[in-house]
This record gives structure tokens, C-alpha cells and sequence, in this order.
């Protein structure tokens, strides 16, 4: 059995122990709730621009009431497709990997680690050539742990995190695309239902496809319904449209996917600190019951060793 100076040493390390863990909770907390507002604030805004940009950029979608001239102008036009939209072969694709900069998250980096493990193999299956663009120490680390190709880290981008930042993402990976260095850009990262609950997703954000996935609250069937049932119309033109609508849609789509990241980092931490407060609490129970047992049987054994010795002196 441990000596009374062990258990005592021990209870204390427990105890300073859970202080950090409450007090990264409330930090979390007070955090996760500005990064709520932030993403539920901003989820209305990226689901349009994405149901714009699907009915812009749709193939054949011709407005309602025209005429032939105005209709064969109208083709003519939709010939020209923005280079980010372009679908070809895929040998060469980018995965922008989100994770966080620090641990004591629960299984908030082992999720998302493991989705861009499995998109990886996947397309490397598939013959595809794989390299990665980081946002977060822990997945840039994992990358290099791997052997991965990384293309960029972003390092410090939740420091502040803000639209500028994003934008220096959105322009950097832009441009490589544009250039065509990568045929298909997918994003991976941890989507925020709420503290307790965060769900991993991996989408091709470039080029846009009919099955990419809409941002979370969003509804495709509404999406659907708009391109069947409303007046397109274009003006100037479609290409002038998607030359601003194109990089719109991906400097929010990765903003919010940074805020959603963001917003599952605190959840997760949060909710990971509240339980290793409870087990402090219950291992500090635990330990004191053991303290108070073994000092028990020490003051029983002196009070047996002095009736003993009296009993002794008697005889």
C-alpha cells in the first residue's frame, strides 16, 4: 500500500491538475459561443452565394420568356466556362486539411486526420496524385509524420481568425488552380452541429459538382427548385458574373468551413475538459478514501503496538 506522503502528494497533483481543466472549459465555453454566432451568422450568406453560383454556372439553363435572337445569344454565352469550373481528368488533386493548433480536444484531430487518411489512400488508389495544404499545427504535423507532399501550411490562421485570412487561403489556392497545377481542390475538415456533437465531412469545392455537398443547414432541393422554377437572368453576361461569383464562393466556402473548425475545436475541447474535471473529481474521491483507509490501519496498528507493549510491561 502507498505511504500517507504518496497519497497526499498525489491528491494535490490531481487537485492542480483539475483547477487547468476547469479553467480550459470555461475558456472553451466563453470561446465556443462567440464561434457560434459567427458561423450561424454566416451559414445564410455561403449557402446562397452556392445556390447562385450552381444556377450561373448550370449548363443549358435557359431564362424564361425570350425570344430566338435573345436565346441564341444566350448560348453563345454559356459556351465560356470559368477556369475553376472546368472539369477534367483528375491526375493531380489538392486537399486543404483543417485542424487545430493545440490538443486536448478529445478526438477532434483524430477524426479529421483519419477522413483525410481515408480521401487520400482513396484517390492514391485511384492512380490521383495527392499533395496537401495545411491549416493547423496538427495536421501539418501528421502530413510530414506521413510522408505526405505539403504544398503550403498556413500557419497561425486561427489567430484572429477573420475573413482577410481566409481570403490569403482562398487567393493562394485560386491561383494554383487557375494554373491548373491541381485538377480538383477537396477540403476536409470537422463540421459544428453542436458542443457535443461535430461531424467530419470531405468535399470537392473545385470544380463545383452536382453532388458537392451544400453548406450545413442548407437545402439542395431548394437549390433544385430554384434552378427549375425561377427567371434567369444574366447581366452583364455569365462570364462577368462568374468571375466575381467564382471566387466568392470560395473565400466563403472557406471561411465557413474555418469557422465550422473553429467552432468543433472549442465544442470538442469543452466537452473533453468538462469530462477530465469529472474524473479529477472522482479520482481526488477515490485517493482520499484510499488516504483516510491507509491512516486508519496506521493509527490502528500504533494503538495495537502501545496496548501491546502495556500488556508486556504487566506481565
Amino acid at each position: 500500500m502507498p505511504s500517507l506522503k504518496t497519497i497526499r502528494t498525489r491528491i494535490s497533483s490531481v487537485r492542480s491538475t483539475q483547477k487547468i481543466t476547469r479553467a480550459m472549459k470555461m475558456v472553451a465555453g466563453a470561446r465556443l459561443a462567440r464561434a457560434q454566432q459567427r458561423i450561424v451568422a454566416l451559414r445564410p450568406y455561403a449557402l446562397k452565394t452556392t445556390e447562385i453560383l450552381r444556377v450561373v454556372a448550370a449548363p443549358g439553363a435557359l431564362p424564361t420568356g425570350v425570344n430566338d435572337s435573345e436565346a441564341d445569344a444566350f448560348e453563345a454565352d454559356a459556351e465560356g466556362v470559368h477556369p475553376l469550373l472546368a472539369v477534367r481528368p483528375v491526375k493531380k488533386v489538392l486537399i486543404l486539411l483543417l485542424s487545430s493548433d493545440r490538443g486536448l480536444c478529445g478526438a477532434f484531430n483524430t477524426n479529421v486526420l483519419k477522413a483525410a487518411e481515408r480521401e487520400w489512400q482513396a484517390r492514391k488508389a485511384a492512380g490521383v496524385a495527392v499533395e496537401f495544404a495545411t491549416c493547423g499545427k496538427k495536421g501539418r504535423e501528421y502530413v510530414n509524420r506521413r510522408g505526405g507532399v505539403l504544398a503550403h501550411d498556413f500557419a497561425g490562421i486561427y489567430d484572429g481568425l477573420s475573413l482577410s485570412k481566409a481570403s490569403l487561403v482562398a487567393s493562394w489556392v485560386t491561383a494554383r488552380m487557375t494554373a491548373r497545377d491541381y485538377d480538383a481542390l477537396v477540403i476536409v475538415y470537422t463540421e459544428f452541429k453542436s458542443a457535443m456533437t461535430q461531424r467530419v465531412v470531405a468535399e470537392q469545392l473545385l470544380p463545383l459538382t452536382d453532388g458537392a455537398k451544400a453548406p450545413a443547414g442548407g437545402a439542395s432541393s431548394d437549390t433544385a427548385k430554384l434552378e427549375q422554377a425561377m427567371e434567369v437572368l444574366f447581366e452583364p453576361n455569365r462570364e462577368a458574373l462568374l468571375e466575381r461569383l467564382v471566387p466568392m464562393y470560395v473565400e466563403t466556402s472557406i471561411y465557413r468551413a474555418l469557422l465550422e473548425s473553429q467552432a468543433s475545436e472549442f465544442g470538442a475541447r469543452m466537452t473533453s475538459m468538462d469530462a477530465a474535471t469529472r474524473n479529477a473529481k472522482e479520482m481526488i474521491g477515490r485517493l482520499t478514501l484510499a488516504y483516510n483507509r491507509a491512516r486508519q490501519a496506521a493509527i490502528t496498528k500504533e494503538l495495537m503496538e502501545i496496548i501491546g507493549g502495556a500488556e508486556a510491561l504487566k506481565d
